[in-house]
């Protein structure tokens, strides 16, 4: 079934979620990261931040803790085992550190088709803010293949072989 484009311009509820320090530390260890920068905030102070920095791809952890981030696609009624991670792009507008307390709001921005509507696209702009203030913008692609007829091929036994 074809994704409507009429869902361009909806938009998810907007959630909050508070940046955390152990969060933090722990995206730096889980990613290799060794700056003292990210871990500790006196490196932080002394480079010029007011705490913990927000590293460029923790934004994406973060919009995960939307409580209803698998809503979207259950509500186009698209079967999760269709869908496939198209790309991803992040747009920086102000840096944020532990202690903000960032909103996330998904906008859907674009939906088109490729190889005879085998493949849909859906194009999703997630705008990052705190106190009202653009810090950055995460835009996704999701892949949706289209569902084939059953395949599935049951061995009878009892058919002649």
């Amino acid at each position: 079934m074809p994704v409507d484009t009429g869902i361009i311009g909806s938009r998810t509820a907007p959630h909050s979620v508070e940046v955390e320090r152990g969060r933090l530390r722990f995206f730096a260890q889980a990613t290799g990261q060794q700056d003292p920068l990210y871990t500790d905030p006196d490196a932080a102070g002394a480079a010029g931040h007011r705490d913990l920095p927000v590293p460029p791809t923790f934004y994406f952890c973060l919009e995960m803790d939307n409580p209803n981030r698998g809503r979207f696609l259950a509500d186009l009624g698209i079967d999760l085992r269709t869908i496939l991670h198209g790309g991803q792009t992040f747009e920086y507008h102000a840096q944020a550190y532990a202690g903000d307390t960032l909103t996330f709001e998904t906008e859907v921005t674009d939906v088109y088709s490729k190889k005879g509507g085998a493949l849909e696209f859906i194009v999703r702009a997630t705008h990052v803010t705190r106190d009202g203030e653009p810090v950055a913008t995460l835009t996704s692609t999701t892949v949706v293949r289209a569902e084939l007829a059953s395949t599935t091929v049951v061995h009878d036994p009892k058919a002649a072989t």
